[in-house]
């Protein structure tokens, strides 16, 4: 990718610039990744109870505001658990993942409490991170403002060099991936849902912009 440089030395007739812009927002979505893991003597009293708390979870949810179509299992599954010497199984170890989508980031904590009232120890909460809901309004100000950038630079060139821009005549989109979360919060287990602060921070998506103009 050509950098911040001219172009048009001696008989060129363009110049070509790069140009950087940003976007930022505060989240509006919290995504919640949690797993029950239920211990029992045999396999089908594991995966009842790791089921029984699995669904006691996503009616919490219900009660705090989420709605249906923002609770997804992602997973489920049962281990047997074996002796210190990794010989005797001595019982089956069950579990099931949870992803949620909170879209009133305020309600979180009494979420997590609700969670660690009904699934008990058996709850872990793998992952909370920030969203914004809609980022392509992020996007188009980034786009908008990396055009800026490259446009003030190419017209410092063109003074520097006595020309005057004309019209466009190439344009590169460079993709970088999207939204960049610049708070994410990582919490181990149940029994920290009382202090589970979540400062939301601002979500950045930076777009990159390579511009030719006449002259």
């Amino acid at each position: 990718m050509p950098g911040n440089e001219e172009r048009a030395a001696g008989g060129a007739t363009h110049v070509e610039v790069s140009g950087v812009g940003t976007a930022s927002a505060v989240p509006d979505v919290v995504r919640l990744d949690v797993t029950v893991r239920c211990d029992a003597e045999d396999v089908a009293r594991a995966l009842a109870d790791a089921g029984a708390r699995a669904t006691a979870l996503a009616e919490a949810a219900r009660d705090h505001g989420v709605e249906g179509r923002d609770v997804q299992t992602t997973g489920a599954g049962v281990r047997p658990r074996h002796d210190r010497d990794s010989v005797e199984v001595v019982g089956y170890t069950a579990h099931q993942g949870l992803s949620l989508a909170v879209r009133d980031p305020g309600r979180l904590g009494a979420l997590v409490e609700a969670f660690a009232g009904v699934a008990g120890n058996a709850l872990a909460v793998d992952r909370i991170s920030l969203e914004v809901a809609d980022p392509e309004p992020l996007r188009a100000r980034a786009r908008q403002a990396a055009f800026a950038d490259a446009r003030a630079k190419a017209e410092q060139y063109a003074d520097l060099a006595g020309r005057t821009l004309g019209k466009v005549t190439a344009l590169t989109d460079v993709v970088q991936g999207g939204a960049q979360p610049r708070y994410e919060l990582m919490a181990a287990r149940a029994g920290s849902a009382g202090a589970l602060p979540v400062e939301l921070g601002e979500n950045t998506v930076t777009a990159t912009v390579v511009v030719r103009w006449d002259w």
